[in-house]
């Protein structure tokens, strides 16, 4: 069976370390409820646009946001097609995690074979891999290739230079080697790692097996996030790797490149380079979601001094209260301004709410009253 080759550095202890604070803090935020779907509706768009992007889709975020919205766009049909495609397998793996959220009733009329109803347990599969699949290539390769491994060798060339880059196992070891891999992932060996580290494996493996003709790369960052999900690092689902690798590019894909040029044999490739690359952003990723959740919660003393209980705001209030923390503070013309749109009477509703919840302190006579963003 596949056992992965690699060693605990003190680089890795130190960007898990980052991950572990930064979920941390993310999972017990106090203000996070009602801005949720914000920040997931956000990481969605980043991960279908540079998860796109980094395989050569030309579309803006600008338009990938509008499809992702559900509105119609002017570019090519393929582009288009790739980034609904993406937005699918997102939809898909949202129904994976809500079979498998603890906190989740799973009907039986729901029941999914990849979840063990009594044990909470996630099965990997083959079968899961090629779902991804078939979602990512719907319509953009032949049909009859969609979900289906590869029946030929295939080269992976550099796009400057010509050269062979990578020449993945051939076609016929292709079905043995994901078998071994799969065992792996389900088996009680893979459960002592930590998921950050069976992430980026996940990820490099599939990476290197090249197991379709086509959509590996996206099929393979896709199927890599199910480790985070089956062992508590869901994180919310606040985050996205892709704009990181997508950014850093060239770097990506020269870690793969040198991980690749070790060994022949795949299963006999040291991986710690890789996994210092992916945990190290799998921690950037996360510090910046952690500061950016802070900036609306505060701190977890802000949580202790409203005895522990979560501030539910909308979203005009969350507008009024990021002002206060940029600026100090906002008088009544300063609302209005920020909510042109909304009556008096529906600001003073929402500034004497955040009074209420002890989020926000009055000073002064009500015309000139000054809130301002109660201390710590």
């Amino acid at each position: 069976m596949f056992s992965p080759l690699f060693t605990i550095n003190n680089k890795i202890l130190k960007n898990i370390g980052a991950i572990e604070a930064a979920k941390a803090i993310i999972d017990e935020a106090p203000l996070i409820p009602v801005y949720e779907k914000q920040f997931q509706q956000e990481a969605i768009i980043r991960t279908v646009h540079f998860g796109t992007r980094i395989e050569g889709n030309d579309l803006t975020y600008q338009e990938v946001q509008k499809l992702v919205e559900g509105h119609d766009i002017t570019g090519t049909d393929r582009d288009i097609q790739e980034v609904i495609n993406y937005r699918n397998v997102m939809n898909y793996l949202e129904e994976l995690w809500a079979l498998f959220d603890a906190d989740m009733p799973l009907p039986e009329e729901k029941f999914n074979p990849t979840i063990d109803k009594k044990n909470r347990t996630f099965f990997y599969s083959e079968s899961i891999v090629k779902k991804i699949h078939a979602l990512t290539t719907y319509k953009v390769i032949e049909a009859t290739q969609t979900g289906q491994y590869r029946h030929q060798q295939v080269v992976l060339k550099n796009t400057k230079t010509g050269e062979i880059a990578h020449r993945p196992p051939p076609a016929i070891e292709v079905p043995y080697l994901m078998q071994d891999y799969i065992e792996w992932l389900n088996s009680f060996e893979s459960q002592d790692i930590h998921p950050t580290i069976k992430s980026a494996i996940t990820h490099y493996i599939l990476i290197a097996i090249h197991p379709f003709i086509e959509g590996n790369g996206r099929t393979a960052r896709s199927f890599a996030v199910l480790p985070l999900y089956a062992q508590g690092y869901d994180i919310r689902r606040l985050f996205s790797l892709e704009e990181y690798f997508d950014r850093n590019a060239e770097v990506y894909y020269h870690v793969i490149q040198t991980t690749h040029e070790q060994n022949s044999d795949l299963f006999m490739r040291d991986l710690t380079n890789w996994i210092e690359y992916f945990s190290e952003a799998l921690a950037i990723e996360l510090t910046r979601v952690k500061d950016k959740v802070q900036t609306l919660s505060r701190d977890l003393k802000f949580k202790q001094k409203l005895g522990g209980h979560q501030v539910h705001l909308t979203e005009r209030q969350i507008k009024l209260v990021e002002f206060m923390q940029q600026f100090g503070g906002l008088r009544m013309p300063d609302a209005k301004s920020l909510l042109p749109m909304v009556s008096d009477d529906t600001i003073w509703r929402d500034l004497k709410k955040l009074i209420d919840d002890k989020v926000v302190v009055k000073r002064g006579s009500t015309k000139g009253a000054y809130y301002s963003l109660a201390t710590v």
